[in-house]
């Protein structure tokens, strides 16, 4: 039997007390973390919406030496077995900024990947709640992929269509499961579909440029000749304008440099704009192309030996993009700096042969930032989930 879980994905399987007993391992040897990696690779494989992410990032996520998350954070993988077949994995993530700014005790949940079978998630969150109320959580929430900072949700509407680049995926039984294992809604999270070939409305562009007139707002693109000056702006920003968001960590300056060093192989200075008044930094979005589009047909998320040439060939053929972030300083929030800032990104995403893409993700209840969106012509193609439940000894 190989070590694959494809078989037993789409199988319909006996009763449990016919079963094998499910065998929980902790992630320690280099094979098993490249069990650990492999596994969502082999589990959704055949999905048609899939997209594989690059294996190396992959890689350098969950490595302590190459991620600075892990200066103060700590997190135990797991992978699940049963009969020797793999059949699940998960990441037990305690995020010991977040719980400080927070003054709170929660433990989160990460690259979790499991066959359909509810037993198997079972076992694999009773691991993770284990190790968390050994470390006094009273809390379990996530999919997180350590923060609200990275990857984080699970998928409950939009299934028909492929995850944009930085965006997680899951199958429609992943959220099912853990509804049945108590868990319970804790905030939805919105993408928002763009057209940008389609003219933008025209009182929401004549809206844009009075209030660029009236407030003397200037906007200008990255200078990557000074990026670590502008760096340290757009951190401060960030930092900032998300600091009342729910779920937010704010990110050490280590992790700001290491996101910022990735981010710089796709970003594009005309779509990674400041919105600055009176000769001050306000705001600032980045919007970044749809790496997916050029994932997609990699083997396994591996660009060598062969993968790299498909690669380059593809990402000349995109097309699409996302407006991955937006942040304004509350002291100019209301003035509609990110009605500006949301319209240059629109019209120079088109200058760039754009023709669509998505806006996100937001808050459901982030009504100002929602209705702006809409004003846009947008629409919600897909809700993330992010699960909570309350940790009894």
């Amino acid at each position: 039997m190989t070590d694959t879980p494809s078989s037993l994905a789409s199988s319909s399987s006996p009763s449990s007390a016919s079963k094998p007993p499910i065998c929980i391992e902790p992630v320690l040897s280099y094979w098993q973390r490249r069990k650990f990696l492999q596994f969502p690779y082999d589990l959704y494989q055949k999905e048609p919406q899939w997209i594989p992410p690059l294996y190396l990032d992959r890689k350098k996520t969950i490595n302590p030496k190459k991620n600075p998350w892990f200066q103060h954070g700590e997190a135990a993988f797991f992978l699940a077995r049963r009969g020797g077949q793999l059949v699940g994995r998960i990441g037990a993530i305690n995020n010991r900024r977040y719980n400080e700014e927070n003054k709170a005790q929660v433990g989160w949940f990460g690259f979790f990947d499991c066959i359909d079978d509810v037993e198997v998630a079972r076992a694999l969150m009773d691991t993770v709640e284990k190790w968390h109320m050994a470390r006094g959580m009273r809390e379990l929430t996530g999919p997180a992929q350590y923060s609200s900072n990275e990857e984080w949700g699970s998928i409950v509407e939009g299934f028909d269509t492929p995850p944009i680049f930085l965006s997680p995926f899951n199958l429609p039984y992943q959220p099912k499961h853990l509804e049945a294992l108590g868990f319970q809604k804790a905030k939805d999270l919105i993408m928002w579909g763009m057209d940008i070939i389609k003219p933008l409305p025209e009182k929401v562009m004549r809206l844009a440029e009075q209030i660029r007139t009236r407030q003397s707002i200037v906007v200008r693109p990255i200078n990557m000749k000074r990026l670590a000056e502008e760096t340290v702006k757009i951190r401060d920003i960030y930092n900032s304008a998300w600091e009342k968001n729910w779920g937010f960590v704010s990110m050490a300056e280590a992790e700001f440099e290491a996101l910022v060093a990735d981010l710089k192989k796709v970003a594009i200075p005309e779509l990674t704009l400041f919105a600055e008044v009176n000769g001050e930094a306000a705001g600032f979005s980045i919007a970044l192309p749809d790496m997916n589009q050029a994932f997609k047909n990699l083997k396994g998320g591996r660009l060598f030996p062969l993968g790299i040439f498909r690669f380059l060939a593809d990402r000349k053929k995109i097309n699409r993009g996302r407006l991955f972030i937006m942040g304004i300083k509350p002291e100019y929030r209301r003035r509609g700096l990110d009605a500006v800032l949301m319209a240059d990104t629109f019209l120079n995403g088109r200058k760039l042969g754009w023709t669509g893409g998505e806006v996100g993700w937001t808050l459901e209840d982030n009504d100002a930032i929602n209705r702006l969106i809409g004003l846009f012509g947008s629409k919600p193609v897909k809700r993330y989930r992010v699960f909570t439940k309350a940790l009894r000894p």
